[in-house]
């Protein structure tokens, strides 16, 4: 069976690695790799295929940053090329990327099964670009693996009761395998001078806060009023963003400390140990429930609505400047910790139920 795994952005590198290696150790299965580039600096895409021991690419399109249209685009034209030259028997796609649409538009275009991993999450916010691609690919894949039970509850709202299967998150099973190594091998927190659970660890990148003048401005402000030091790793986007709207001067407080890009292993670190992290990616709102950290996630709704109603994770409308400041000094550890995610398991599930495909 050949599968052809559509890939381009930092959390896909973290989801495909597991279920990769074990394609890779199947000899009746062959893995086509298709690196879309949409992540294209190294500290966000080369450096995590080293780290994660990924396979590399058998193609890599190159694609960079451009608008959501013409990104796609050229996603998909050379996505279809290769499905014609590599005639696979699946397509695989993660998540709810430029890079998953291109590649189950392809796919479904060409009559090419599609299994969608992380599938079922709604924000519904259809504002949002990761909404519509989510949406999309969901309605033409023909397995649906879910991370929740809220996940198989949207999809059966919507009509998508087959091929839906509960497998369990596959960020928790890379967590988990991950964890101890990254502590081990990471020298971040040294770098830094910070002292576990002394630092706020923050990430910013979605379109919704970069994008808007008022929303940056007060996200960088608040930061920069908090109480500890707070480790900000700078995504291309949004330091192109301070550039553009001139607000570099936001970054000036001694408490924040701008970084670049981090590899994984670092970056797992420094949410081990964070006490609080502040973030608008569904990826690390994950993460930091996986770690028992409090997470603020700056955004008005989550596609992760367990993370919040089990008390570990607060929505912050990101231009509230004060409401953010409040958040954090807000944030109680909760006594429980229910287990949203599976058992680190999923991988070998999905494995399993993809073995059992006859074309």
């Amino acid at each position: 069976m050949k599968v052809m795994t559509v890939i381009g952005a930092r959390p896909q590198f973290i989801k495909a690695c597991m279920l990769s290696k074990l394609f890779h150790n199947d000899s009746k299965i062959k893995e086509i790799l298709v690196h879309t580039g949409q992540h294209y600096d190294s500290n966000m895409s080369d450096i995590f295929f080293k780290q994660l021991q990924i396979p590399k690419p058998n193609y890599h399109l190159g694609v960079g940053s451009d608008s959501h249209g013409k990104q796609t685009g050229k996603m998909l034209i050379e996505i279809e090329n290769i499905i014609l030259t590599e005639k696979p028997d699946i397509v695989l796609v993660y998540g709810d990327t430029n890079s998953t649409l291109a590649g189950s538009l392809a796919a479904s275009k060409l009559n090419i099964p599609i299994a969608h991993v992380e599938s079922g999450l709604r924000s519904f916010n259809k504002k949002m670009p990761e909404e519509l691609n989510r949406l999309l690919t969901d309605h033409l894949s023909t397995w649906l693996f879910c991370p929740t039970e809220e996940a198989i509850k949207n999809l059966k709202c919507e009509g998508i009761e087959k091929g839906v299967y509960l497998t369990g998150d596959i960020m928790y099973d890379a967590t988990l395998h991950y964890r101890d190594i990254a502590l081990n091998h990471s020298d971040i927190l040294s770098q830094l001078k910070l002292s576990p659970g002394d630092y706020y660890l923050a990430t910013i990148h979605r379109a919704e806060n970069t994008d808007n003048l008022n929303k940056l401005q007060a996200l960088l402000m608040a930061l920069g009023e908090l109480d500890k030091s707070v480790v900000l790793p700078l995504h291309p986007r949004t330091k192109n963003k301070i550039e553009f709207w001139n607000l570099k001067k936001f970054l000036s407080p001694s408490n924040i400390k701008v970084i670049e890009p981090l590899d994984y292993f670092d970056m797992l670190a420094l949410e081990s140990t964070a006490e609080i992290i502040l973030t608008d990616s569904g990826g690390v709102q994950k993460e930091a429930y996986m770690l028992e950290v409090p997470c603020i996630t700056l955004r008005d709704e989550t596609e992760w609505t367990e993370t919040v109603q089990a008390g570990w994770n607060t929505l912050v409308n990101s231009l509230d400047y004060n409401t953010i400041l409040k958040s954090v000094s807000d944030v109680r550890v909760p006594s429980t910790h229910p287990s949203l995610f599976g058992d680190g398991e999923t991988a070998k599930k999905i494995y399993n139920i993809l073995l059992t495909y006859k074309s």
